[in-house]
C-alpha cells in the first residue's frame, strides 16, 4: 500500500476540485439548465450580502477599530483594514449559504447527474429520498448556524480573521459534500468523521471555495460548480473514480 501524499499536496488536490467542477459543468451544456437557476441565485444573494456586510461597516468600525493614538499608526491601520475586510467576507459567506440553502434540491440533482456521468450508470439514492432529504436539511441548519459564527469569529484581532475563514472553509466543504456522502448512507456524524479522515483535501476545498467568492464572474457560477466539484471529489477519494 503506498503512503498518503503530504499535507499540502492534499490539500492542493482539494483545492483543484473547485476548478474541476467548473471545468466539468463547462463542457457538459446538457447540466447547464440545472445550474441556472442556482447561479442566478448565488449571484443575486452574493451582491445582497456585500451590500448587507457595507452597511454594517460603518457600526462594526465604530464598535470594533481602534481608537486614534492607541496603537502604532501602521498596526491600527491593519487591524481596520483586516475587520473592514471580514465584514464584507462575512456578508458574502451570508449570500453564498442563502443561496445554498434555497438551491439544495437543484443542487443535489445536479449532483447526481454528475455522479451517473462519471459512474457511467444512473444513480439510485440509498437509503431513500426521504432520508436524504432529512439530512440534507440538518446540513443546512448546520451551515445558517455557522454562518453568524464565521462573522463573530472575525472579529477577533489579529488571530480572528484566520479562525474565521478556516471554519468557514471546513463547513462550506462539509455541507457541499452533504449529497454524495448521503447517498453512500452516511448520517450526519459519519459524514463529520469523513471530513476528519480527509481534513486536508477538505479544508483546501473549502478555501479555493472561499478565494473564488473573490473572483469576479467566478463567484456567480460558484454553487453549481461547487456542487458538481465536491461530488468528484467524493468519488475519488472513495472509489478512485476520476473525471
Amino acid at each position: 500500500m503506498s503512503p498518503r501524499p503530504g499535507v499540502l499536496r492534499r490539500a492542493a488536490d482539494g483545492a483543484w476540485h473547485v476548478i474541476a467542477g467548473f471545468l466539468f459543468l463547462a463542457r457538459r451544456p446538457r447540466l447547464w439548465p440545472l445550474a441556472v437557476l442556482p447561479a442566478l441565485l448565488s449571484g443575486l444573494l452574493l451582491i445582497g450580502g456585500l451590500l448587507l456586510g457595507a452597511l454594517a461597516l460603518t457600526r462594526v468600525d465604530a464598535a470594533l477599530a481602534p481608537a486614534p493614538g492607541r496603537l502604532p499608526e501602521w498596526l491600527a491601520v491593519l487591524l481596520t483594514m483586516a475587520l473592514w475586510l471580514g465584514t464584507l467576507a462575512a456578508g458574502a459567506f451570508f449570500g453564498l449559504v442563502a443561496a445554498l440553502a434555497l438551491s439544495t434540491p437543484l443542487l443535489d440533482m445536479l449532483s447526481q447527474r454528475v455522479e451517473a456521468i462519471v459512474r457511467g450508470t444512473e444513480v439510485a439514492a440509498n437509503p431513500g429520498a426521504r432520508w436524504e432529504l432529512l439530512h440534507a436539511l440538518r446540513g443546512i441548519a448546520y451551515l445558517a448556524v455557522a454562518a453568524p459564527v464565521v462573522f463573530l469569529l472575525g472579529l477577533i484581532p489579529i488571530i480572528g480573521p484566520l479562525v474565521s475563514v478556516s471554519w468557514a472553509a471546513y463547513v462550506l466543504a462539509l455541507q457541499q459534500t452533504d449529497g454524495p456522502l448521503a447517498r453512500r448512507g452516511l448520517p450526519f456524524s459519519a459524514r463529520r468523521g469523513w471530513h476528519r479522515r480527509w481534513r486536508a483535501e477538505s479544508l483546501g476545498f473549502g478555501l479555493a471555495s472561499l478565494v473564488t467568492l473573490l473572483v469576479p464572474l467566478a463567484d456567480l457560477l460558484l454553487t453549481p460548480a461547487l456542487a458538481v466539484g465536491a461530488t468528484l471529489l467524493v468519488l475519488e477519494l472513495e472509489e478512485g473514480l476520476v473525471a
